[in-house]
């Protein structure tokens, strides 16, 4: 929180360059002006419409996003044009995130959105210098003249300020006095942030401690029968030509995706055969069934999902793996239409630590898929990755050729077959990224 132009969004930006963690979000009260109507834009071409007034605001809206964000949730965000005064009709969709970033000038003014908040601060700049900087914000960025941007100041701005934001600086944990260049404060932030994230990794670190116990109940393994070995046998080998690690590649896959489909729901029918007898079978329910797979490995799954399901929708989720964090980041989503009844077949070649996995499985519950309609599949997986999906998403059915013991420190599955996506590729691995389909997801 702080006054207009007193450096909130370089304090934000600043604070995550400095967190150095992926999946931050960073949210601007700006987004959630309200829709003004004709009288209400005639008075801003004038600059007589009060921008600074928590009446200028959609709180409910505010509180609405942040809260599902904080969820973990999906969320439209408006996208407001200053030099209309009007949003935009295209909205943006933000993730929840690690961290989620929130700036405003009215951001601690609202009870409700007081109570959301984790640490508030207080960004204290100096009332000439924030003038500057509005005169220079309005006139070269917002297409504003100096004569309308002081009289707007003077008229609205100081008032508002001394009125509903100064006051608010009582509520704050952190004050930052001269913004962004107080180093020393961002450092305290930093660390306030950074030893919260600390506490939420131990919780998740209690996953890691299910190693060595039963396997959960809601994982299906392949039966290892001499078939399936033997063509673990072939694709684990490194000396396998590359023909012949898709060939058996794709075997698995179709044997694990029939294997899969033996958990659907089935419901008895009495057919007719063509001899004028009855045959007692069973028949899918109508629900309807969507294939998602994790790029770029899990992609070549959907060849052996689409032979045995006529007519199903495909979905693609794109997640990379930052190499230096060994932490998951979204880079694209394309999924079906209305899935949200739909039983999904999320699709990875191999899953290790399951952090890519679990990412997965979080974008689809916020498309309000159910959870225990989510059949994760891959070919194979480790013990730590099985046992952290579980952990995570106890409902979600887990579904292998194999499952293997270790996982390294380089995050490799032990035996493992190595890199997938680059041995069924013919590629080599790009040195800062690792994606979903290979050792560190």
């Amino acid at each position: 929180c702080g006054g207009s132009a007193s450096g909130k969004t370089t304090v934000a930006t600043r604070i995550i360059e400095a967190l150095d963690v992926p999946w931050v979000v960073l949210l601007s009260m700006d987004s959630f002006y309200k829709v003004l109507d004709e009288g209400q834009q005639a008075l801003a071409a004038r600059s007589d419409y009060n921008f600074d007034h928590p009446d200028a605001f959609d709180f409910e809206l505010l509180v609405s996003v942040l809260r599902k964000l904080k969820k973990g949730k999906s969320v439209k965000v408006p996208v407001y044009d200053f030099t209309t005064h009007s949003r935009r009709r295209e909205w943006k969709t933000v993730y929840g995130a690690n961290v989620i970033v929130f700036e405003g000038i009215l951001a601690f003014a609202n009870k409700e959105l007081l109570k959301l908040l984790d640490m508030k601060v207080f960004v204290d700049t100096d009332s000439d210098i924030r003038l500057v900087r509005r005169l220079q914000r309005d006139i070269m960025e917002r297409g504003r003249d100096i004569v309308g941007v002081i009289k707007q100041y003077n008229k609205f701005v100081k008032p508002a300020f001394e009125q509903y934001i100064e006051p608010t600086v009582q509520v704050a944990d952190i004050v930052v006095p001269r913004g962004g260049e107080n180093f020393v404060a961002l450092d305290l932030i930093v660390q306030h942030v950074h030893s919260q994230l600390e506490k939420v990794r131990m919780e998740a670190a209690l996953a890691s401690a299910h190693q060595g116990q039963p396997l959960p109940t809601t994982l299906s393994v392949l039966e290892n029968t001499p078939q399936v070995r033997g063509m673990h046998t072939i694709i684990r080998n490194k000396d396998t030509t590359r023909d012949e690690f898709i060939f058996y590649s794709k075997r698995l896959m179709r044997l694990l995706i029939e294997h899969a489909l033996s958990f659907l729901p089935l419901k008895s029918v009495t057919v007719e055969t063509p001899q004028g007898t009855t045959y007692e079978g069973k028949r899918f329910h109508r629900q309807r069934i969507t294939g998602v797979s994790i790029l770029r490995a899990g992609e070549t799954m959907e060849q052996a999902l689409t032979a045995v399901c006529k007519d199903i929708r495909l979905g693609k989720i794109l997640i990379q793996t930052n190499h230096h964090t060994g932490e998951p980041e979204l880079h694209y989503l394309r999924l079906p239409k209305e899935i949200s009844e739909d039983y999904v077949i999320l699709m990875d070649s191999t899953v290790s630590t399951g952090a890519a996995a679990m990412m997965a499985v979080r974008v689809l519950l916020d498309h309000d898929v159910q959870e225990d309609r989510i059949f994760l599949l891959s070919l194979l997986m480790a013990e730590l990755g099985v046992h952290s999906v579980a952990y995570a998403f106890p409902r979600v059915r887990i579904i292998t050729t194999a499952v293997d013991k270790r996982v390294s420190e380089e995050f490799h599955i032990i035996p493992g077959i190595g890199n997938f996506g680059d041995r069924y590729f013919g590629t080599d691995g790009p040195s800062a990224w690792s994606e979903g389909d290979g050792p560190n997801c």
